[in-house]
């Protein structure tokens, strides 16, 4: 499961980053360390330009928490921030975004949360933890998005009318996020960001051998101010280590309750 990260870099360095044309002068997001679900993020993903109907690769912010276009509200898409792996390309609410809308969301890291149990003096506590790339590279998670039109507004061409949504794609976590958590965002290697943002690459055993294995390398775990825990709280601080925290043990028993409802 994926329902906190951290996502900080510019614009500016995304473009480069992924080689895409940079956002509208009207879209503008501020850098987050505490990004949750319905917030707008960065994205990355290739459609036809209006007027000259070249394929172009674009930096733009989504909603994130998917709603269908088929969706007759988008009440539902709060709870859609993470498809698994496993299922994606064949359940009603991915697969067609699978086939053909798919995107990629840059993010710092990731956050995940380990029951603390109760001791003398202490009260029960999650203790959460942030987890990235041990050479501080970007995260390109794999991610769906779709289009929904809001009956509500009238006009087609106002902005309003249509709301641009995304999920992120969950793989079994593995390396030191498993010691956190069952299930981890599914991050790309840059040799398959082309295959995987082309929309006219359909075939769904190609696409999903994408997604056997998450990319990037070895990841770094290491405790974090409880303050994240509210999502009202933003700012760097929010990485700084509590002095008391320890690394995470190793997890046994039973998958996490969160991972259940994923």
């Amino acid at each position: 499961m994926c329902g906190r990260y951290v996502s900080t870099r510019g614009p500016e360095d995304l473009s480069g980053l992924f080689r895409a044309s940079p956002p509208d002068p009207g879209d503008a997001l501020e850098p987050s360390w505490n990004v949750a679900p319905t917030d707008a993020v960065w994205a990355v993903l290739e459609r036809a330009d209006r007027e000259s109907g070249l394929l172009e690769r674009r930096l733009r912010p989504l909603r994130w928490g998917l709603v269908p276009s088929w969706s007759k509200s988008p009440s539902g898409g709060a709870k859609m921030i993470n498809a698994r792996v496993e299922t994606v390309h064949e359940k009603p609410a991915y697969r067609r975004a699978f086939a053909k809308r798919r995107c990629l969301l840059p993010a710092d890291g990731f956050y995940e949360w380990q029951a603390v149990p109760a001791s003398a003096g202490t009260k029960a506590y999650k203790q959460p933890y942030f987890i990235r790339p041990e050479d501080g590279a970007v995260m390109a998670m794999a991610g769906l998005y779709e289009f929904w039109r809001d009956p509500g507004v009238a006009d087609g061409d106002d902005p309003a009318a249509w709301w641009a949504t995304c999920t992120i794609i969950t793989t079994e976590a593995t390396d030191a996020a498993g010691r956190v958590h069952p299930r981890m965002p599914l991050a790309l290697a840059p040799a398959d960001y082309e295959a995987w943002l082309d929309p006219s690459h359909q075939d769904a055993d190609a696409l999903r051998a994408l997604l056997a294995a998450p990319g990037g390398g070895r990841l770094d775990v290491r405790p974090v101010s409880t303050a994240v825990n509210n999502v009202r709280n933003n700012g760097p601080e929010l990485l700084d280590a509590p002095a008391d925290a320890e690394s995470p043990p190793d997890r046994a028993g039973p998958a996490h309750p969160a991972a259940a409802a994923e």
